[in-house]
C-alpha cells in the first residue's frame, strides 16, 4: 500500500462505513443485484427464465471473482462485460439469461442511484449529529454574555450559545437540502439503449403493461416508488447536481462553523478538543493550532470546488447520452461523499468537546463593555437631568482618550474618565453598577429556547455523541 498512491480521504479522514459504500464490492455486488432482480421480474412476467436460474444467481451475489473480472476487462475492454462473464462463470445455468434486455446503465445507473442514497442517509445521520452536540451547547451556554462582531470588530455582547444557533441554523437548512435530494430520487430502471424500452417491448411481445410493471417491480426491490418519468440511456444528470449541490451547501456550513472557532481560538475564548499527548507544532511546543478546524476548512474548500463538476456535466450531456461524464463522475461523486463524510467526523468530534474559556470570554467582553454601555450610560445621566448632547461630547472625548490609552498597552478605564470629567452626574460606582453584562445581550436566552422548541423535531432524531479520528 506504501508503493502506490492513495486517496487522503481513504486513509487519513473519511469513515469505514462510507469507504465499504463505495468500494468496489458494494458496487459489483449491487450489479448482481440488479441482474438477479431483472431475472426474477422477467422470470414472473413470463420470459423464458426459469426459478432454478434466479436463485443460482441470488446464491452467487457474494462470492465475486474480481481477478477474473480484471482478465475478461482487459481482454474486452468493458467492465459490465467483464462482469456478466464472471457472474455467469459463478452461476453457469443462468449464464445465458443475466443482463436479458438490459444496457449497461441499466447496472451502472441504477447502482449509483441505490449507493447514493444509501450515502445520502449516512450523511443526513452525520449532520444530525453534529446538530445534536451543538443544541446541547447552545442550551448550556445560551445566557453566558460574549463580545460580539460585526466586520470582526467589536460589536454589542451576544451569548455563547445564541452565536451556536447560527451554526444551527445553516446545518439545519442543509438536512433540508438533503431530504430534497433524497426525496427527488428516482430510479432509472429498465429502460434500453436510448430510454424507449424498445428491446423489453420486443421481449414481452408489444406488451406495454408487462413494460411498465416490470419496471415497478425493479424499482420496488430495491425501495424506491417510482422509476424518471422519461430519460435517454441514462437517468437525468440533473440528479448528480441536485445531489452534490447538497453536500457543498454542507461543507459551506462548516467552513463558517471552522472558521468562526478558528477566530474564537486566537482569543482563547473557545478551543477545539487537544489530547494530552497532542503535539501542536514541531518547532513551537507550547502551540495549541486550531487544526481539526483548519481541516474542516480545507477539505470544506475542496467539496465546494468538486461539487462544481455535477453542474458541468448536467450542462454538457448531449442528446439520449454521452460518454464523457462517466470518468468524472467516478471520481468527483465518491470523492465528494467522502469528503463530506470526513468532515462531518470531524465536527462531531470538535463540537462534541468544544471548551469554553469562561474567564477569557468575561475579560475579552469587559474590555469592551464600558464603551458599548455608553448610550444606557447617556440614557441614565439624561435621566437624572444631564443635557443629551452634551452629555454624547463628553462621551465621545473621553472614549477617544481611552481607545488611545488602550492602543498604547494601558487600561482603558473609560469609567473613571467620565467620573472624573465632573460633567457626567454619575459616580464611577454608580456607573459600573449599570455594567452589568446581562443588560446587554438582549433576547439572546429566549431566542436560544425558542429555536430549540422550534427544531425539536428534528433534533428528536438526533444522537448526541463524538467521533474518533484517524489523525
Amino acid at each position: 500500500m506504501y508503493d502506490k498512491y492513495e486517496s487522503p480521504l481513504s486513509s487519513r479522514y473519511a469513515s469505514e462505513e462510507m469507504l465499504s459504500l463505495f468500494s468496489q464490492r458494494t458496487r459489483i455486488k449491487t450489479w448482481r443485484r440488479l441482474w438477479t432482480e431483472l431475472a426474477r421480474a422477467e422470470n414472473q412476467l413470463g420470459l423464458p427464465i426459469t426459478g432454478e436460474q434466479v436463485n443460482e444467481l441470488e446464491a452467487h451475489i457474494d462470492d465475486i471473482d474480481f481477478e477474473m473480472a480484471a482478465r475478461r476487462e482487459k481482454e474486452v475492454r468493458h467492465d459490465v462485460m467483464a462482469h456478466v462473464y464472471t457472474f455467469g462463470a459463478a452461476a453457469p445455468s443462468a449464464a445465458g439469461v443475466i443482463h436479458l434486455g438490459a444496457t449497461s446503465c441499466y447496472v451502472t445507473d441504477n447502482a449509483d442511484i441505490i449507493i447514493y442514497r444509501d450515502a445520502l442517509k449516512n450523511v443526513r445521520g452525520k449532520l444530525l449529529g453534529v446538530i445534536a452536540n451543538l443544541a446541547q451547547f447552545a442550551e448550556k451556554y445560551k445566557s453566558l454574555p460574549t463580545l460580539g462582531y460585526t466586520h470582526y470588530q467589536p460589536a454589542q455582547p451576544v451569548t455563547v450559545g445564541k452565536r451556536a444557533t447560527l451554526w444551527m441554523q445553516d446545518l439545519l437548512s442543509d438536512v433540508d437540502e438533503v431530504d430534497f435530494a433524497l426525496s427527488r430520487l428516482r430510479f432509472l430502471g429498465c429502460r434500453g439503449a436510448t430510454g424507449t424500452e424498445a428491446s423489453l417491448l420486443d421481449l414481452f411481445d408489444g406488451q406495454g403493461e408487462k413494460v411498465d410493471e416490470l419496471n415497478r417491480r425493479l424499482a420496488s426491490a430495491f425501495g424506491f416508488e417510482r422509476c424518471f418519468d422519461v430519460c435517454g440511456q441514462t437517468y437525468p444528470r440533473k440528479l448528480d447536481s441536485r445531489i452534490m449541490n447538497a453536500l457543498s451547501s454542507v461543507a459551506q456550513s462548516l467552513c463558517r462553523m471552522a472558521a468562526d472557532i478558528r477566530l474564537l481560538q486566537h482569543d482563547r475564548q473557545l478551543e477545539e478538543p487537544f489530547e494530552d499527548t497532542q503535539i501542536g507544532s514541531s518547532a513551537m511546543p507550547y502551540k495549541r493550532n486550531p487544526m481539526r478546524c483548519e481541516r474542516i476548512c480545507s477539505l470544506g474548500r475542496y467539496l465546494i470546488a468538486d461539487a462544481a463538476n455535477a453542474p458541468a456535466v448536467a450542462s454538457t450531456q448531449w442528446l439520449e447520452r454521452t460518454l464523457d461524464d462517466s470518468a468524472g463522475r467516478r471520481i468527483s461523486i465518491p470523492e465528494g461523499f467522502l469528503c463530506a463524510d470526513a468532515i462531518l467526523r470531524i465536527a462531531q468530534n470538535v463540537t462534541a468537546g468544544l471548551r469554553v474559556n469562561e474567564k477569557i470570554v468575561e475579560k475579552t467582553l469587559w474590555e469592551y463593555l464600558p464603551f458599548l454601555a455608553t448610550e444606557n450610560l447617556m440614557m441614565e445621566a439624561v435621566k437624572r437631568g444631564g443635557n443629551r448632547q452634551a452629555l454624547h461630547e463628553v462621551i465621545r472625548r473621553c472614549s477617544m482618550e481611552a481607545a488611545a490609552r488602550m492602543k498604547q498597552g494601558e487600561p482603558a478605564d473609560l469609567i473613571s474618565l467620565l467620573a472624573v470629567s465632573g460633567e457626567f452626574g454619575l459616580t464611577e460606582e454608580e456607573m459600573t453598577a449599570l455594567l452589568d453584562p446581562k443588560n446587554y445581550i438582549g433576547r439572546c436566552a429566549v431566542q436560544v429556547d425558542k429555536f430549540l422548541e422550534n427544531n425539536r423535531e428534528k433534533l428528536a432524531s438526533a444522537s448526541v455523541g463524538s467521533a474518533e479520528l484517524n489523525v
